[in-house]
């Protein structure tokens, strides 16, 4: 029996992780932002979940529902059996993300969830179900997306990122999800060697030797959340986890290289975990030092970007990187992920290839460099391809992408700033207008009531407008009524008000 389900990954990766899906048997395959739905059966479940190197978590839909407030939340939530998802004597917990004005606080969502589940079993049964934030029974997650929500069951529990290989780790490591994605990204599969000259702790040498053997990521979990449910089925996740048919041989070599001897040591040990020494050699190199490859290779590579990792001389080092490689490594592909453009512009060669791509929160760009020895035009003119058409479509495409994203983004903020004090802003912006020309040494426009204009005072507040050419008040419509017959009226009164000696 086949149901919807949806997996969740990061930006930039729906559309490696749908072809993923397809080859693993999925259906009805939708590309959406940061998730891919699907439709399959249990098997099918049991597989994304074990075999997807760029999946997040996988989920499992129960109800689809709107909800404007907090009551159509916990009403829709009392209408759900949970009998038929938690057991008695099961523990739950519940996982919100919420993208709405309606709801201030995903917490508050959560405890509108656990407070319609609890009521219900407390009414049937007269007992409460438990809930368990670190080891629940069941797992569930609530999605509000303006008034549209769905609540799932979560399939995965632990998120799929933590394979559980990796023994110990450096500062900032690079999430394997997003590794895999990079590297599959390349289009590599095992035909050359692989390098990655800034290794820490291991996890893009560790991934490619995964992807090139073909080796499920799901072998090193310790467990599913699937595995907890009452219809868990032993016999045929044990099938799935022991059928090895899709493993290939490897015939090329990853090697890890990293500056830093504590790196390394974790590096190899991590390796060591996943049972790959035989295809990853992890060793302590400065890639100022490196001096080439014998063979063809691909160079995948995250090097810090003074975020999170403080580095001394960060340019001097994205300009050593561009340095080794045109002059060391003369042949093959690298990509680099980084955040700074003025770090790109320090390796001083030209991409063929950039892809947005999120590393963490930080907007990241994914940059391919086609090395070849001599110079471009050179190259060029011997029939040498720097760029295929495959990659200016796709750069292309990305950019469209992208492009879409921030003008919806400059959309919404025009939206929000209408909706704003529109009338205060624009104050605000005269004011700033004022003192530029102030400090311009210019005579500020705009005169406030009761300075002077034109050699005469005049004051709004009182029913005051100056003349402009003509003898006409300015703002004076024809038929609108004045409370002065001429304009000589207008100046006796002001003579009253203001006193003979008005224009000293």
């Amino acid at each position: 029996m086949e149901f919807e389900m949806i997996a969740k990954t990061f930006m930039g990766l729906e559309d490696i992780l749908a072809q993923e899906l397809i080859e693993l048997g999925a259906n009805n395959v939708q590309k959406g932002c940061r998730v891919v739905t699907f439709t399959g059966d249990k098997a099918m479940m049991y597989r994304a979940n074990f075999a997807t190197r760029t999946a997040i978590r996988i989920l499992k839909p129960i109800k689809h529902f709107k909800a404007k407030s907090a009551d159509d939340v916990y009403d829709a939530i009392l209408a759900i059996d949970w009998s038929e998802y938690i057991g008695e004597g099961k523990t739950f917990t519940v996982d919100s993300i919420v993208y709405s004005d309606s709801f201030s606080n995903s917490r508050f969502v959560t405890y509108k969830v656990k407070d319609a589940i609890v009521d219900q079993f407390r009414e049937k049964t007269g007992k409460r179900p438990n809930i368990s934030v670190s080891d629940p029974d069941v797992r569930l997650n609530i999605h509000i997306s303006d008034d549209n929500a769905t609540v799932s069951l979560d399939s995965s529990g632990e998120s799929l990122h933590r394979r559980g290989y990796r023994q110990e780790t450096v500062e900032a490591p690079l999430n394997e999800v997003l590794a895999a994605g990079m590297i599959m990204m390349t289009g590599w599969k095992g035909e050359t060697d692989f390098i990655d000259p800034m290794c820490g702790s291991g996890t893009l040498p560790i991934e490619a030797a995964l992807i090139a053997r073909n080796m499920a990521p799901g072998i090193f979990r310790k467990e599913y959340a699937f595995e907890k449910w009452a219809d868990f089925d032993a016999d045929l996740f044990d099938e799935i986890y022991n059928d090895d048919s899709r493993e290939r041989e490897f015939n090329h070599h990853v090697y890890g290289y990293d500056i830093d001897f504590k790196a390394v040591n974790m590096a190899t040990t991590n390796v060591k975990a996943a049972g790959l020494t035989s295809d990853v050699t992890i060793a302590q190199q400065d890639f100022r030092n490196f001096q080439g490859h014998e063979e063809k290779a691909l160079i995948v590579t995250n090097p810090p970007y003074g975020e999170r990792i403080s580095t001394p001389n960060l340019l001097d080092t994205y300009k050593m990187i561009g340095e080794r490689l045109k002059h060391a490594f003369k042949e093959g592909d690298a990509w680099i992920l980084s955040y700074r453009e003025e770090c790109f512009q320090q390796i001083g060669l030209k991409p063929s290839l950039k892809v947005p791509m999120y590393n963490g929160s930080l907007e990241c760009e994914f940059r391919k460099y086609s090395i070849f020895d001599g110079k471009l035009r050179e190259f060029r003119e011997e029939g040498g391809i720097v760029k295929t058409e495959e990659e200016k479509r796709k750069m292309a495409e990305k950019r469209r992408s992208w492009q879409k994203r921030d003008y919806d983004k400059k959309q919404e903020e025009r939206v929000d700033n209408e909706e704003a004090d529109i009338l205060n802003f624009r104050f605000r912006s005269l004011e700033k207008a004022r003192a530029a020309q102030s400090a311009q040494g210019r005579k500020p426009f705009g005169k406030h009531d009761g300075e002077k204009r034109g050699g005469k005072r005049f004051d709004r507040e009182n029913g005051d407008r100056p003349f402009k050419k003509g003898g006409k008040p300015f703002g004076k419509r024809e038929g609108r009524q004045d409370k002065y017959e001429s304009r000589q009226d207008r100046q006796n009164d002001r003579k009253r008000f203001f006193g003979k000696n008005d224009e000293d």
